[in-house]
């Protein structure tokens, strides 16, 4: 049966004897935090990651010990729904790809090697490198329209943050550069987000962001003077 970001897929009810204690296997021997880093997913400290099934702008998807839920989308399930929706295959294909990945047999009795640390499919990264440049350009085009309200000089004579500035000057590029990238073809978004973070602009937006949110925090802590 094909799996479904959008709800929880007990496995052992589609199969059974033999079957059903690959998955007990699996699901004892694989966390959901290891599997979805090994895949390339970046998880905070608190076990919150962006949701690869959804346009995530913000972690959404939360890992817990024993199942994954997301509270954009609403996906949820074990680590072996994790895989087959992250992959597209059945939920024993899922299983099959953690035994392989991990270096777990399947079989029981069988002794496990070291998990395989081979790098993630080629087309599964650039995945995620398109949710990723998606949910910095998507912050940086707000700040910019945040700064261009925040930083405008209030008379002519005033002198002009660089804020307002970059705001004036980037903001049409940002947004040509999303709407470019929900309307190109897999090879030209491929190619763009490839140049954007070879570049350093991806990375230098990223910095804005933490540096502005920063300051932000600043503010916010710094003792009222009567």
């Amino acid at each position: 049966m094909p799996a479904n970001p959008g709800g929880h897929f007990s496995s052992e009810y589609f199969y059974g004897g033999k079957i059903m204690s690959v998955f007990e296997t699996i699901k004892a021997a694989v966390t959901l935090r290891q599997a979805a880093e090994h895949y390339g997913l970046r998880v905070l400290p608190n076990g919150m990651t962006c949701c690869p099934f959804h346009k995530d702008r913000h972690p959404s998807l939360k890992l817990n010990e024993d199942y994954f839920f997301c509270f954009g989308c609403g996906a949820v399930g074990d680590v072996v729904d994790f895989t087959a929706s992250l992959f597209g295959l059945s939920c024993y294909e899922a299983a099959q790809k953690l035994a392989q990945d991990f270096g777990i047999s399947p079989e029981p009795g069988q002794s496990v090697s070291g998990a395989n640390k081979s790098n993630p499919p080629q087309w599964h990264q650039s995945r995620l490198d398109e949710l990723y440049c998606r949910r910095v350009l998507t912050d940086y085009l707000h700040l910019l329209k945040e700064w261009k309200i925040r930083y405008a000089p209030q008379t002519p004579e005033d002198f002009l943050d660089d804020r307002f500035v970059a705001s004036c000057q980037q903001y049409d590029r940002i947004a040509y550069l999303l709407d470019f990238l929900a309307h190109a073809s897999v090879e030209e978004r491929d190619s763009t987000i490839a140049a954007l973070l070879a570049d350093g602009s991806i990375a230098s937006w990223e910095n804005c962001l933490a540096e502005d949110q920063k300051e932000e925090r600043h503010h916010v802590k710094e003792p009222k003077i009567a």
